[in-house]
């Protein structure tokens, strides 16, 4: 029986050589895939030839006269003396506008192409509700949505810090407020690529503003 046994698992060995090649064997035929693992997307690639478009190109030039949506072009370039920053866009990355330090220190108040009117606080409450409220709370008390997952406390998640001006640690500079909004702290993110420069500033005025209404009474942070 053992010399039969050997000899059928000779055989099977032969069959799944013969139909599948050793390792590193070439073939003309197509791989067999029971698992694509996202092998084959029908996508163009930028660079690459497609017959889809009448110029024959994958990728596809800007609409004339655009500029990316939330951004406008500097009327000088950053390098120049006397360039300022635009409403939306670039500086030359070094000033307080663009980082919220100067030199070695946090600034506080907001930088000068910034004014603190009315369309900037909406700005600022959008945007705060948009990426800081989930987690800090709509009223700025630390108990967003995501308090409310036994979860996340069960795997020491540490809880987003209430903006409560009864809490000390609210009263950081608003440029260390803008550096955190753009590099992170501890468990949160940095939000540096998700929010243009003065989308940052707005949700530091929109949170100086929260907090005078809390004071005030006038919002509650239970």
């Amino acid at each position: 029986m053992l010399k039969y046994f050997f000899l059928s698992y000779v055989f099977v060995a032969a069959i799944v050589v013969a139909a599948f090649g050793t390792r590193g064997s070439k073939s003309e035929l197509p791989p067999i895939e029971i698992f694509q693992d996202m092998d084959h997307q029908a996508k163009i690639k930028y660079q690459a030839h497609s017959d889809f478009f009448a110029d024959g190109l994958g990728g596809r030039q800007l609409v004339k006269h655009t500029v990316p949506m939330g951004f406008e072009v500097p009327a000088k370039p950053a390098s120049a003396p006397d360039a300022t920053p635009p409403a939306y866009g670039f500086s030359n990355g070094l000033d307080y506008y663009s980082t919220g330090k100067v030199g070695d220190f946090y600034g506080d108040g907001l930088p000068e192409q910034i004014v603190a009117d009315k369309e900037l606080l909406q700005r600022g409450e959008r945007q705060y509700g948009i990426y800081c409220g989930v987690c800090h709370g709509a009223s700025g008390n630390g108990k967003g949505v995501t308090s409310k997952y036994g979860i996340l406390t069960a795997f020491n998640f540490q809880q987003a810090g209430s903006m409560d001006p009864s809490n000390a640690g609210a009263y950081r500079a608003d440029g260390a407020i803008f550096d955190v909004i753009s590099n992170g702290k501890g468990l949160m993110g940095s939000y540096g690529g998700n929010l243009t420069v003065r989308d940052r500033w707005a949700i530091v005025a929109y949170i100086r503003a929260l907090q005078v209404a809390v004071k005030e009474g006038n919002v509650s942070v239970q």
